[in-house]
């Protein structure tokens, strides 16, 4: 019994995002256009993975250098503005980052702010 009174408040102590605070499993709107190699791309991952912690937003990674569909939905959504990666589009909002971008930037974007 001592046993699951220590679960059960090391359960409640963790800190959730607020998506698994509010019970919300989403499809992702969010898409990043990256390429395997691309050091930029790898250089966004860390602040993928803290909008995600902070703000229960996702962003779905889609490899684009090594995948000749994926290369062509960029080509379609970018149209020919950034002509590269990392490419950030919203599907909700139709708006798009080019680049390497802060935190702030991101996560406004992701917020369709």
């Amino acid at each position: 019994m001592v046993v699951k009174k220590k679960e059960q408040v090391l359960h409640m102590s963790k800190k959730q995002s607020p998506a698994a605070q509010n019970n919300k499993v989403t499809k992702s709107h969010l898409l990043m256009f990256t390429g395997q190699e691309c050091t930029h791309c790898h250089e966004m991952y860390p602040l993928l993975d803290r909008l995600e912690a902070e703000e229960g937003l996702k962003i779905k990674k889609i490899e684009v250098w090594h995948n000749a569909v994926n290369a062509k939905k960029l080509a379609e959504l970018d149209k020919l503005e950034c002509g590269g990666v990392p490419f950030f589009y919203n599907e909700k909002t139709k708006k798009a980052i080019c680049g390497a971008v802060p935190y702030v930037k991101l996560k406004a974007w992701a917020q369709s702010k």
